[in-house]
């Protein structure tokens, strides 16, 4: 260690003299590459005030006194810079390496998502689903049974980050794992909230819709466990009308039952599922109401249900700004023949 330290007074000796002597551009830069190589030996600012003391009393042998005893000052001042500094680093390091974790679990969580909308003859699908961060609490997921009947959930986890992540994959691997008999509304919500209710903090909760559509009587079955409520287009009508289902949210007690309801879907209805991303939209300091969501909609519902859902984000997210407050899930299912 003495060696390398005499040796970099010797080369910053070099560059002090040539640019006193100087002056030029030459010399600051030789003088930043000269702050790496010190990096690379792991100079302290300290180690350095004494580098630039050792070799200014050599070249300046009659440098006054007072001039000498300030460097003592200067030592002590950037002993405590220094550990500061030395910390400062240590934690930028660390929040470098949980973003790049976050990033990775980020990565991971979509692959939890559905690939691509399942292809149901009877149905025109649309989603979009936007985290306001990198991890997203909300979660939606599609099912498809031996008998073509599609099961559609969304949910929300209550919670932010890497545990709302974890809940996801939970709530994923316990749909996927369901025997085919329990895949009606009511007796899902009632499994899931078992698994919830088990495995999850009790700060934490989920809510959930989950719907079932069967193309043969085109009839559409659904249980809430204290989701936002969606809506139901009466195209005969031309009317919505909320798409609420009473139950309490996943994880609160075991013993919890969810009811059924069901609607039949005619030709041009259509069914919404969103999150509260979707209708806690702010502009200003005010939510959006849920009319202004049936409004825009209404705007774009001569577009396939992709288009709508799409557009009807790009609405929202510009009257915030273009800066989401809250994750954004919006899913449309349409009866088109």
């Amino acid at each position: 260690m003495k060696q390398t330290v005499q040796n970099l007074e010797q080369a910053y000796k070099h560059i002090l003299e040539t640019f006193l002597h100087r002056k030029t551009e030459q010399g600051l830069y030789q003088a930043q590459q000269f702050s790496k190589v010190l990096l690379e030996h792991q100079i302290s600012p300290e180690e350095f005030v004494s580098i630039h003391r050792a070799v200014l009393e050599e070249l300046f042998p009659t440098v006054p006194d007072k001039v000498i005893d300030s460097f003592d000052l200067l030592l002590e001042v950037m002993m405590g810079y220094g550990l500061a500094y030395r910390e400062h680093q240590s934690l930028r390091n660390r929040q470098r390496e949980l973003e790049s974790e976050i990033d990775v679990a980020a990565n991971m969580q979509q692959t939890l998502l559905p690939a691509a909308i399942p292809d149901i003859d009877s149905l025109d699908i649309g989603v979009i689903s936007v985290p306001a961060n990198k991890m997203s609490g909300d979660y939606y997921n599609y099912i498809l049974d031996d008998h073509g009947c599609l099961g559609v959930a969304i949910a929300d986890i209550i919670g932010k980050g890497v545990p709302a992540a974890l809940c996801m994959s939970m709530i994923k691997y316990a749909m996927d794992s369901l025997p085919e008999q329990r895949l009606q509304p009511g007796a899902l919500l009632e499994n899931l909230n078992r698994v919830v209710e088990q495995n999850v903090d009790d700060s934490m909760f989920i809510t959930m819709m989950y719907g079932s559509y069967d193309p043969r009587t085109h009839e559409f079955r659904y249980s809430g466990a204290g989701h936002e409520p969606g809506f139901f287009y009466h195209a005969d009508r031309d009317e919505f009308e909320e798409l609420r289902a009473k139950g309490l949210v996943l994880g609160v007690s075991r013993k919890t039952k969810f009811t059924e309801y069901h609607v039949q879907v005619q030709k041009g209805d259509f069914i919404i599922f969103l999150s509260d991303g979707v209708t806690e939209c702010r502009v200003g300091d005010n939510f959006i109401e849920r009319s202004e969501i049936i409004s825009l909609i209404r705007k774009y519902m001569h577009l396939s249900a992709q288009q709508l859902v799409e557009n009807v984000y790009q609405e929202l997210v510009k009257l915030q700004g273009f800066i989401l407050r809250d994750d954004f899930t919006l899913m449309i299912m349409r009866r088109d023949v």
